[in-house]
């Protein structure tokens, strides 16, 4: 089972159509505020630091960068080959490696596995942007990436994001400037009910080893000014306790 290629067409149009840089689309938001926060939940819960990491859905590389200095090997995965041409862009020492990669098909996760070995792995907000029918097999996918000794960890919007975007989306001025492309190319957040990233995680044999809630912050501001940021939950997750 893989992506339709209407979702795939759509992350690409929305890459080919992104600015480069930093901090240009929505969820791109600085590394402090980000993996920086979320390294200090997942680091104790690495047994073995030594494997890989792979960031799962990297998009432009703002994280995997920032992953890179702090893990000898670093790979960013993501659907889109235009999303991987600006993190290439972005990454021109090659701190971290890059590449396609369809983790909702299988084959393809085991083949990385076999080419990697176990690994640790990082995934932001990847699941609620999935088709409904594509969210079970992509958490496969994790698992396989993971193997034995891998550790995983998985921050998605929660319920109560919902009503926030929404607000965002039907505003009289119309969506912030950064979120409008993510409708305008129809990849537009899906709810992932709360229960159900819990239970993802255990259909695809893994153990969830610690959780909690961290609100993910986003490059756009509010009308007064302030940092819109919307309510996550964490998973840290692996094969065994």
């Amino acid at each position: 089972m893989s992506v339709t290629s209407r979702y795939r067409e759509a992350w690409e149009s929305f890459w080919r159509e992104a600015p480069d840089g930093q901090g240009a689309v929505f969820w791109d938001a600085e590394p402090a505020l980000t993996a920086g926060l979320h390294l200090a939940l997942f680091e104790p819960y690495v047994t073995d630091p030594v494997l890989p990491l792979v960031d799962l859905g990297c998009g432009n590389g703002t994280q995997t960068r920032f992953l890179a200095d702090r893990f000898s090997h670093v790979l960013g995965v993501d659907l889109s080959e235009a999303a991987l041409d600006h993190a290439r862009q972005a990454d021109p020492a090659g701190q971290a490696g890059y590449r396609v990669l369809d983790a909702v098909e299988k084959g393809e996760a085991e083949s990385l596995h076999a080419e990697l070995g176990d690994a640790n792995v990082y995934v932001r907000g990847v699941l609620h942007q999935c088709e409904p029918d594509d969210r079970q097999p992509l958490v496969n996918g994790l698992a396989a990436l993971l193997g034995e000794r891998g550790r995983g960890f998985l921050v998605e919007l929660s319920e109560a994001a919902k009503p926030i975007l929404i607000g965002l989306a039907q505003s009289p001025t119309g969506p912030p400037p950064k979120l409008a492309p993510v409708f305008r190319h129809g990849i537009a957040p899906g709810e992932v009910s709360d229960s159900a990233l819990s239970e993802y995680v255990r259909a695809a044999g893994l153990t969830v080893l610690a959780n909690g809630e961290l609100p993910l912050t986003t490059t756009e501001y509010d009308a007064d000014g302030a940092r819109i940021e919307l309510p996550s939950k964490w998973l840290v997750v692996g094969r065994t306790a």
